[in-house]
């Protein structure tokens, strides 16, 4: 199955650079559907220009984003050298504490496939 995802700019080039391996998202509806062998073609936005594809390789279930984070090198996230504080608030600058609460995070590790 392909799930489409939007992806901003500069972790669109992240993951195809291959800095970037797991993808952070709330575990809402939509995400609970992806399985581990999926694809997902993440458009780039807000310009919508370019796509591509990865598929699933993990998925693992965390409470809060900090959680994940002391779980996962920041470095699987393209994000080496970053403190937890600038983690943790770059993702709330992306998703609030409340949709944190409601839905908890999931961490999808994916391999870059190609561009689609």
């Amino acid at each position: 199955m392909i799930h489409q995802m939007g992806l901003y700019g500069e972790y669109f080039s992240l993951i195809k650079e291959g800095k970037k391996v797991v993808e952070v998202r709330l575990n809402d509806e939509k995400r609970r559907k992806i399985k581990v062998g999926d694809s997902i073609q993440f458009i780039k936005v807000p310009e919508q220009d370019e796509s591509l594809q990865v598929e699933v390789s993990e998925l693992k279930i965390y409470d809060t984003f900090q959680a994940m984070y002391e779980d996962i090198p920041f470095k699987y996230f393209g994000c080496k050298g970053w403190t937890m504080k600038e983690m943790v608030e770059g993702t709330y600058e992306i998703y609030t504490h409340e949709q944190e609460k409601e839905y908890g995070v999931v961490a999808i590790t994916i391999s870059y496939v190609k561009d689609s």
